[in-house]
């Protein structure tokens, strides 16, 4: 007689809370994603604000991506997640978006910096303007790698 065994429980991966949150690798970037987010939106407002259309676009995505990524931040932390599957679609889904939006603020803020290039009357905001490219840059990376190592997890 053939000895019947208890069907076999699927492993949930077990999502961090609380201090390993910034121990485990994609949601290690959530807390450099928001820094330098917030060095984008800083440094855009330091400016001139030149060209409106292109950098209110930017300070949008930066603004709103912060708030929106402390606030899943937090929510990790607290463990509001109960270790649902679904915060892991939800949570790769919200940064693949953000990434996108970000890569085209990135570009219009490279587009600002490149016209403040030519005013001559003020070098700082052409300073400005290409410190903020590089920190949009930089956070659109973290953003493509959170999403890319969650979805690959």
């Amino acid at each position: 007689m053939a000895s019947v065994s208890p069907p076999a429980a699927s492993m949930q991966p077990t999502l961090p809370s609380g201090p390993a949150l910034f121990k485990t690798v994609p949601y290690a970037f959530m807390l450099p994603e928001i820094i330098c987010g917030t060095w984008v939106w800083i440094l855009v407002a330091a400016t001139s604000v030149s060209f409106p259309l292109l950098q209110g676009w930017v300070m949008y995505v930066s603004l709103s991506s912060c708030l929106i990524s402390l606030l899943l931040l937090l929510s990790y932390i607290f463990g509001f997640h109960k270790n649902s599957e679904n915060w892991k679609v939800m949570d790769s889904l919200y940064h693949g978006a953000t990434a996108i939006l970000y890569l085209s603020a990135s570009v219009l803020q490279a587009n600002a910096a490149i016209r403040s290039e030519s005013e001559r009357d003020s070098p700082i905001y052409y300073q400005l303007n290409s410190a903020a490219t590089f920190f949009a840059f930089i956070t659109t990376f973290l953003y493509i790698l959170h999403a890319f190592s969650n979805y690959y997890q």
